[in-house]
């Protein structure tokens, strides 16, 4: 993903989970995605869909059992 995509995916995700500490992170050696944080804890992954001149993107959140009972 360019800097000014990856710019307003992260300005629309803090405005829309109220999280200011979120930032999206360009993936070394991947032009599709980007890599999700809230401070320094890694939370997911942004894929780019390009598919039929229909642009989105989805996000991708894997919680592990360990992360629920620790909380």
């Amino acid at each position: 993903m360019k800097p000014d995509e990856i710019r307003k995916l992260e300005a629309y995700l803090k405005k829309k989970f109220e999280l200011p500490k979120l930032a999206v992170r360009a993936r070394p050696n991947k032009d599709d995605s980007a890599e999700v944080y809230i401070g320094d804890e890694f939370i997911g992954v942004l894929y780019r869909d390009d598919d039929d001149d229909d642009l989105s993107w989805s996000f991708q959140m894997s919680i592990l059992e360990f992360d629920i009972e620790e909380s």
